[in-house]
This record gives C-alpha cells, sequence and structure tokens, in this order.
C-alpha cells in the first residue's frame, strides 16, 4: 500500500522446442505522414470492403457498445422484478425508452435510463448516466445464454453484499465506465476528464469497437481510395496506419515431430500489439491510436499472486494476453490470426481443427496422445491445453497458456490442473500418478518455476537465488523473467542485510534482455537499491527503445544525486521524468495517479508538491486508503505527527478493514508515547493482515514494551509459526524469552 502503482488496471508443448522469433520484432506501421489521418466511422469502409464488413457486423466487436433500442436490448424489461440482498430493482418501458428502478448511490430507489447496451453473449450490461458526465454499468445483468443453459434470466455480478458507497456498487468507481471500460468498447475514446472541474466530456468516432480501432483512422486510406490508381505509384502504404497484412510467413508441417513451424521467423508483432491493448490486463499510458506499440502506451500486469496462479494459470479476470506471451506458441510465432478470424472473432472452424493446423492429428488425435476414448470430455485439445474459467458469473474464458497439465504441481502447491476440472472426485495426488504411468510421459516431476514462485510468497530464504535464477533463464518466457526480477527485491527485504549485489547483478543482466518486459523489471527492481547506487544500473535504460521502460528508469532514477549524471544522462531522465508524469496525468481521474506523483515528489525532496498529490489523490478518489497513509507518512516524515492522526482517522471514517491504516495509527500513538493507546490499533493491524509478518512482530515487540511479555511471546510464537523465516521474529523471540521470569520453551 505504502508503494502504490497504477494497475488499474501456439502450440501445446510438443517433443520439440520451437525456433524463437527474436523477444520484440518491431511494430510494422506505415510511415507517418505529415498530417495526421482522422477517423471516419466504420460506415466508410463498408463499401470497398464489404465482405470484411459483413463478417464484423453482429461480432463481439460490433455489439462491444450499442444505443439502448428495440433491437439491441437483450434483458426483459417488460416490469420484471429481480431480488439481490434485499433490493428489489424493477425492469419497464417507458415508451421507446428502458428504465430501471433500483437503489441509487444515496441508498433511495429511483427510476434509471438506460442510455446503452453493454456487450451482447453471454451477459449484457446497462450503461445509465450519472452526475458530471459519468456513465455507470448496472451490476444486475442480463444472462443472455439460452433458456437450456440456464439463461434468459437477471442475475448480480456482485456475490456479497455491495452498499451504497461502496466501491463496488454499481454508482461507485469501479462500475464507472468513462475510466474503467469505455476504452475498450469505443472506436478513437478520448476521456475527456476535467480534473478541476471533476466532470468527463467522453468521446469516440464509432460507439462500438470498429474497423478503425485495429486498422487505425482511415482518412488517408479513404483518399488514396479515392484517387486514381495512377496518382498512388508514391504511396505503397495505401494511406493506412496500421499494416495488418501477413509479412509471408506459413506454417509447414515437419513430418519428424508432427509439428508445424514457420517457414520464416515472425518479423512484426503489430497484430498482437493491436490486439493487446483491450485483451491485456493493463493500465493506460497515454491515449494512442492503433499502430503504437503496446509498450509504449501500456503497462501490463506481470504474473503478480493474486492475478496468476503460481504457475501461470489464470486466475483473476486477466483476459487472454498475459497468459499467451508465456507460451512457446507465442515464442514460436504464433499470432491472434493464426487460430480466429479477425472480424467475425471466432475460431476458424471447430477447436479440433485449428489445434490440428499445426498438430499432426494422426499422433496428437490419438488415445495414445490424450489417453481418452475419442469424443469423450478430455479427448479435446482445449480439454486439457486450455482449461476454462467462469468470470463474470456466466463467462467461460479459456486459458491461453498452452501449458501440458500438471497434477503434480496441484499435489504440492496447490495450483489448478485441467484433469481434476473433470475428476473432481479425486485427490491431485492420483492425477498425478496416472499422468506418471502414461507411456512417454516426460513433464510430471521436472522442475517448475512455481515451485520458486511459492517459496517466494511464503517469504522462504532459498526463494533469493530461486528468483534470481528464473529472472537470468532464457528457456522460460520474457513474462516469468520479469515476475521472477520484479519479486527479488521483495524476497531480499525478508533477509536483513541481505547482499545488495544480488539484485544489482540480477538486474545488470536483464538490462539488457532482449524482451522489453524483461528490462522494465530490472527498471522497478532498482527501487530496492539505494538510490546512489541506482545510477550505473539504470542510465542506460533512459535511452531505451521503449517508452514504457524509459519512464520506469527515470522514476527509480529520480531520488538519485544529480551531481553523478553528466549533462547528457541529465537531459535524459528530465525526459523520461516528463513521460512519467504524462503518464500519470493521463489517468488523472484515478487517485492512484496522484499517489504516484506524491511518491515521485516526496524521494525528490519535494514535500509541498508531494503532499498537494496526495491531496489531489484523496479529493478524486475518497476511498482511495493509500493516499491516506501515504500523506500521513509525508507528515511524520517532514516532522508534522500532529497532522497525521486526524489523516488517518479520516481514513478509517473510509473503511475499518485496511491493516496499513490501523498500523500506521498505532506507530503515530507510539511515537507520540501514547503506548496503551497505540496496542489496540496495531493488534487490529495484525488480525487483519496475518500473511504481513512485519505487524505481527510490531505488535508484539510493543506488547513487551509495555511489560506484556508472555502475551508478546504468544503473539511472536504464532507470527513464527506462520512466518518460520522472518528473521526479526526469531531474534524479539529468543531476546524476550531469555528475561527473567519468562517462559521461554521453544524460544
Amino acid at each position: 500500500m505504502l508503494s502504490v502503482l497504477a494497475m488499474l488496471l501456439l502450440a501445446c508443448d510438443g517433443p520439440t522446442e520451437p525456433t524463437a522469433p527474436p523477444a520484440n520484432p518491431p511494430t510494422r506501421a506505415a510511415a507517418t505522414p505529415a498530417a495526421p489521418a482522422e477517423y471516419v466511422t466504420s460506415e466508410a469502409c463498408a463499401s470497398c470492403h464489404a465482405e470484411a464488413y459483413a463478417s464484423w457486423t453482429g461480432s463481439h466487436h460490433d455489439l462491444a457498445m450499442q444505443p439502448a433500442t428495440e433491437t439491441t436490448v437483450e434483458g426483459d424489461f417488460d416490469d420484471t422484478s429481480f431480488t439481490h440482498r434485499g433490493v428489489t430493482s424493477r425492469f419497464f418501458r417507458r415508451k421507446e425508452r428502458f428504465v430501471v428502478h433500483t437503489q441509487g448511490a444515496d441508498g433511495v430507489m429511483a427510476d434509471f435510463e438506460v442510455l446503452y447496451t453493454f456487450g451482447a453473449m453471454p451477459l449484457q450490461q446497462y450503461l445509465v448516466r450519472q452526475p458530471d458526465g459519468r456513465l455507470h454499468a448496472l451490476t444486475t445483468a442480463w444472462d443472455a445464454r439460452p433458456a437450456s443453459d440456464g439463461g434468459q434470466r437477471w442475475f448480480e455480478l456482485n456475490d456479497g453484499e455491495v452498499p451504497p458507497g461502496d466501491v463496488l456498487h454499481w454508482t461507485g468507481p469501479a462500475q464507472n465506465w468513462n475510466a474503467t471500460c469505455a476504452a475498450c468498447h469505443s472506436t478513437a475514446l478520448r476521456k475527456g476528464f476535467d480534473i478541476d472541474a471533476g466532470t468527463y466530456d467522453t468521446t469516440w468516432s464509432d460507439v462500438n469497437v470498429g474497423c478503425e480501432a485495429c486498422h487505425g483512422p482511415a482518412s488517408r486510406h479513404v483518399a488514396w481510395a479515392e484517387r486514381e490508381p495512377t496518382e498512388n505509384t508514391d504511396d505503397d502504404t495505401r494511406g493506412l496506419v496500421v499494416d495488418l497484412g501477413n509479412d509471408g510467413g506459413r506454417w509447414v508441417m515437419n513430418p519428424t515431430t508432427g509439428i508445424a513451424r514457420r517457414s520464416t521467423p515472425l518479423s512484426t508483432r503489430t497484430e498482437i500489439d493491436t490486439c493487446a491493448p483491450c485483451h491485456a490486463r493493463r493500465s493506460m499510458l497515454r491515449e494512442a491510436d492503433p499502430g503504437t506499440p503496446f509498450l509504449d502506451a501500456y503497462r501490463p500486469a506481470l504474473l503478480e499472486p493474486g492475478l496468476y496462479h503460481a504457475d501461470g494459470q489464470i486466475r483473476d479476470e486477466v483476459y487472454v494476453w498475459g497468459s499467451f506471451v508465456q507460451s512457446r506458441m507465442y515464442r514460436a510465432g504464433v499470432t491472434c490470426s493464426d487460430c480466429h478470424e479477425p472480424h467475425t472473432l471466432t475460431v476458424r472452424g471447430d477447436t479440433e481443427r485449428v489445434c490440428h493446423q499445426c498438430h499432426d492429428v494422426a499422433r496428437f488425435g490419438t488415445t495414445g496422445h490424450h489417453h481418452h476414448t475419442p469424443g469423450t470430455p478430455g479427448s479435446a485439445c482445449v480439454d486439457c491445453h486450455m482449461p476454462a474459467r467462469t468470470y463474470m458469473g456466466v463467462d467461460e474464458r479459456r486459458d491461453h497458456g498452452f501449458q501440458v497439465p500438471r497434477p503434480d504441481l496441484s499435489a504440492r502447491l496447490d495450483t489448478p490442473n485441467a484433469c481434476n476440472g473433470c475428476h473432481a472426485d479425486q485427490p491431485a495426488s492420483w492425477a498425478a500418478r496416472a499422468i506418471a504411468d502414461w507411456p512417454g510421459t516426460k513433464h510430471a516431476g521436472t522442475p517448475h518455476f512455481a515451485d520458486v514462485m511459492v517459496t517466494a510468497a511464503r517469504g522462504e530464504p532459498e526463494a533469493i537465488q530461486g528468483l534470481a535464477g528464473l529472472s537470468a533463464d532464457p528457456d522460460l518466457a520474457g513474462i516469468v523473467r520479469a515476475t521472477a526480477l520484479a519479486q527479488l527485491p521483495g524476497a531480499l527485504t525478508q533477509l536483513p542485510g541481505a547482499p545488495a549485489p544480488l539484485l544489482a547483478a540480477a538486474i545488470m543482466r536483464a538490462r539488457d534482455d532482449t524482451d522489453p518486459l524483461v528490462r522494465f523489471a530490472a527498471a522497478g527492481a532498482a527501487a530496492g537499491l539505494p538510490p546512489a547506487d541506482r545510477i550505473a544500473l539504470l542510465t542506460p535504460l533512459l535511452a531505451d527503445p521503449v517508452e514504457l521502460v524509459r519512464s520506469e528508469a527515470g522514476r527509480n532514477l529520480a531520488p538519485a544525486p544529480r551531481t553523478a549524471l553528466d549533462a547528457a544522462q541529465a537531459e535524459r531522465l528530465d525526459a523520461a521524468l516528463r513521460t512519467y508524469r504524462r503518464h500519470q496525468r493521463t489517468n488523472a481521474d484515478q487517485p492512484s495517479a496522484h499517489v504516484n506523483l506524491g511518491l515521485l515528489y516526496a524521494e525528490m525532496q519535494q514535500p509541498s508538491l508531494a503532499e498537494s498529490a496526495y491531496r489531489r489523490a484523496i479529493a478524486v478518489g475518497p476511498w482511495f486508503i493509500p493516499a491516506y497513509v501515504n500523506l500521513a507518512d509525508l507528515y511524520r516524515a517532514t516532522g508534522r505527527d500532529e497532522n497525521s492522526e486526524a489523516v488517518l482517522l479520516a481514513a478509517l471514517e473510509q473503511t475499518h478493514d485496511v491493516a496499513e491504516v490501523h498500523h500506521a495509527l498505532g506507530l503515530l500513538r507510539v511515537r507520540q508515547q501514547r503506548l496503551d493507546a497505540a496496542l489496540p490499533s496495531l493488534e487490529t493491524a495484525a488480525t487483519l493482515a496475518p500473511e504481513n509478518p512485519r505487524f505481527a512482530y510490531v505488535y508484539g515487540v510493543a506488547l513487551h514494551s509495555s511489560g506484556r511479555t508472555e502475551q508478546a511471546l504468544d503473539v511472536l510464537r504464532a507470527a513464527r509459526a506462520r512466518h518460520p523465516h522472518h528473521t526479526e521474529t526469531s531474534q524479539a523471540l529468543a531476546t524476550f524469552g531469555r528475561e527473567p521470569g519468562v517462559d521461554s520453551a521453544d524460544d
């Protein structure tokens, strides 16, 4: 919470290793003309591209967002009711308008007109207007599946009770269309947030995901098409902003392995960079047109706990990109359109046929490979290599990591596996033994990066060398290497006095990695080193070709002494910091962006700017607790503890279940020498966050300081049982246990 970052957010493994293309081939876009191209809407494309337009019509892109009309609304608005957690909502018509009578932000039941539909299948949500230009998505949605599949009903997307004022309430910030949904459901969207007024003036070209969402603004292409052919001899781009044409590579079956290979390495990531902005868990760095390289405009999530399982399988709603870039298929050069028709968005034929484009059916479509009776569950490629997970109550989405099922990992690490997805009545150990007995099995029991990720999550010392090793392993996907490096500084904090040279060496290796995700992680990991030690490591990254890497390097070089930089380095640092600040301004409607700026200014010894940023964060998002915690910490650092308590108490008025607030309040009262008042806050923090060993340690020390040594030992013993490798806890137990009259058994 104290170092929050703005994160608002193909073949199956076969018998041979595919030849990897360059890790970061350039995004191919047409040469930029002197005057910028403009958006002309999808209707301008229909006459010349009738077949593609017809295929797109009715697709999920076409239906991503539509004005609410008789033909677009799927839900039952025939005066129907739905009750959830004591709130009965009514859906009815008022002439041509669609209206919902439900609980508003003030808790009062009121009528809200539906202006737009959001999505179509397997569910449809509805957008209503709120004050200040905001649109919000109702969390009561329509299940559009056939009744035979359990559909044709209203249902609630929030499982628990979500009262008005809660972030997840339909009137809350999590359901704000302008900030969280709009950019991926409409074309050429511009948020238009006015920070001073706190209002939106959001605009778009097409209300849905139209042709130009992928191909870029088309005014120059239209002009090219309208000219005589003889006039276009000097324009080989055809006026296109984004060239999504085939690079000439084709898939050729290798008869020896039964796996197809590309005839030439993939020369461009343009297609994947075009799909990634809306099919990745990411935050936006800037509002960019199609054709912009993904990492120049977005910051993707790595394989973070809570988002992904330890072995990289999808957990939270992370969409597709993060799992796909882990796969050997991505590294072999497979792109989205190899499997998906880009206009209808359907797979190219039935799923088995899609897989057998590159995996010889005679080898992989047999009982000898899948070990199941043909036509039964488990015999299809996707059953084992693309297990599905359900999001939003009814929306099944398949994992695109194309992993080999590893029930042996499940047995020891509690990760999911496709086998037990069907054989739910059996333990993972049963599935692991069954696979191990299959002839030719080679994956069962082999090392996996998940083992290291789990030890890191547990705070075990061996995770340090393990993470360093993963970050340098060229056989692992770039996103795995980047994740390992990003977690290394946190692992080092578990061992006070752990040598910084290990982290510096890992960053040095990663800084020259061909994958920009790894270089980005290197820039971020440097925050675990003293500012002066970052200079030699990060100054080369200020000239990195990828904007995300330059921005992250500048952010973490900001507190370094300027006197250690030469003129060229200082100039590049200033440019990187301008970029970083611009990225935060893009998300000015998110309090996390202002907290990021506050942290930057605090590290640059500019406390007045830091205070202003934190206060702006609270104004934009009063519910965002990190803003209060960091503001209180700023007051502590600048000798204004008298202001800290009011800020932390204001945070508790927003919520009482954030451990960091109680911990900070407890420490404040310790500094004020109000130990009796501090203990309840420290106890609450330790109770709310048992996974944080430091909270229990501090509470135990405070108990000892107040003369309650036996109680302190009980707290510290319980903490050590949960976190046996937390050095400070063990040291406190040993110290307190040696005191006269103390029961020191097992200490």
